[in-house]
This record gives structure tokens, C-alpha cells and sequence, in this order.
């Protein structure tokens, strides 16, 4: 039988790879008897829907995140300045 430290422990770990037949079912059955390891399991899994909705969201805001056209302009200017290639109409 898990104790609570060892099914707090699997929760977490099965986020980051798939747990053994053992595992999954020493977890299944001390779930089933644990109301706080099933509270502790919900808050995990509210968490990372949460944080793959933040990562989703910043993600987007990047990909439509556009520099305004003075901003664009400058910094065409300083790579053609550092590349010795700059434009006739930049003087």
C-alpha cells in the first residue's frame, strides 16, 4: 500500500513519464481510498491546465506581437550599418 508521500510522489511523476503497471494501480487503489490525494490531484491537474493556457496565450501574443514601422526602420538601419551595406536613401 502507498503512503501518501509515495502517491503525491507518482502524481507528479507521471507528468513526466508514463508510470508502470504497479505504479498505476498502487496509485488507482490509494486514490481511491485518499480524498486529500485526490484533492492534491485535481490541484495538479488545474495547474497545468493552467499554466498550458498561459503558455498558449503568450505564445499567441508573441505571433502578433508587430514592431511599429519607426521601430522596423531602425532596426533595418543598424543591420545594414553592421553589415556595411547601408541603403542610399539612409543618409
Amino acid at each position: 500500500m502507498l503512503t501518501c508521500k509515495d502517491a503525491s510522489h507518482l502524481i507528479s511523476e507521471r507528468q513526466e513519464r508514463p508510470l508502470g503497471f504497479r505504479e498505476r494501480w498502487g496509485l488507482k487503489l490509494h486514490l481511491w481510498m485518499c480524498v486529500n490525494c485526490r484533492r492534491f490531484e485535481r490541484q495538479m491537474a488545474l495547474m497545468r491546465q493552467a499554466l498550458r493556457k498561459l503558455g498558449e496565450r503568450a505564445e499567441a501574443e508573441a505571433a502578433s506581437t508587430e514592431f511599429p514601422p519607426e521601430a522596423r526602420e531602425r532596426i533595418r538601419k543598424a543591420l545594414a550599418k553592421r553589415s556595411g551595406h547601408e541603403n542610399e536613401h539612409d543618409h
